[in-house]
């Protein structure tokens, strides 16, 4: 076989796989059919509680770089993420100088904006501070959920809200502590993949054991 018969070979065992995965269990639709990444993601990740600080910046740091693309764009960014922003330690990336910053911007392996990097390294001092006061991040952010996951029971995904009342009020205080990238919606998004809220569908299979970890 040439080199074109075999990569088409391949691609086409890919996205068989992929199909194959997409089809065996009932979950989110979102999920499904664009990659196995975003699968594992959905399956094992997204709406799992998380009441670990650094797990919390990171996806602080990665929903802030979502802002206006797709989150499959991030997760194939993700270690590279990982690797330059000091595996996710707010104190580490708190003393990031600007000539960081700025070798930072030449790397491929993350999105080359300068505004969502230079407010990851805002955000972590901002984050640095809030463990100050609270003792930890997770301590101040389950607060705006009464420290126990939020249960939806929407059946499609469509009935999934964009943003919500916590979100809201979550946002508004992060922006008063001085975050940046935290609208609304991006921080609705963050409570979803850190299981303030349960937002698989009811058809799932991820939305009975997420519902059991609260």
């Amino acid at each position: 076989l040439s080199k074109d018969e075999k990569a088409r070979a391949l691609r086409g065992l890919f996205f068989a796989r992929l199909n194959a995965m997409s089809k065996a269990i009932n979950r989110c639709k979102w999920a499904e059919g664009v990659s196995l990444d975003y699968i594992r993601y959905h399956d094992e990740e997204w709406g799992v509680p998380v009441h670990d600080d650094r797990t919390q910046f990171e996806f602080l740091t990665l929903e802030g770089a979502q802002a206006g693309l797709s989150w499959s764009t991030i997760l194939n960014k993700r270690e590279g993420y990982r690797k330059l922003f000091a595996d996710f330690d707010p104190e580490k990336v708190a003393r990031f100088t600007k000539k960081r910053v700025e070798k930072m911007l030449l790397d491929p392996s993350i999105v080359r904006n300068r505004l969502k990097v230079e407010s990851a390294v805002t955000n972590a001092k901002a984050f640095l501070a809030i463990q100050n006061e609270f003792g930890t991040f997770c301590d101040y952010i389950w607060g705006f959920v009464d420290g126990k996951p939020i249960q939806n029971k929407f059946r499609k995904d469509g009935d999934v809200p964009a943003t919500s009342p916590e979100s809201d009020a979550l946002s508004k205080d992060l922006k008063k502590r001085g975050f940046r990238f935290v609208g609304s919606t991006i921080i609705y998004a963050h409570m979803q993949a850190v299981g303030m809220v349960n937002d698989h569908v009811v058809g799932c299979f991820r939305h009975r054991p997420c519902a059991k970890m609260a």
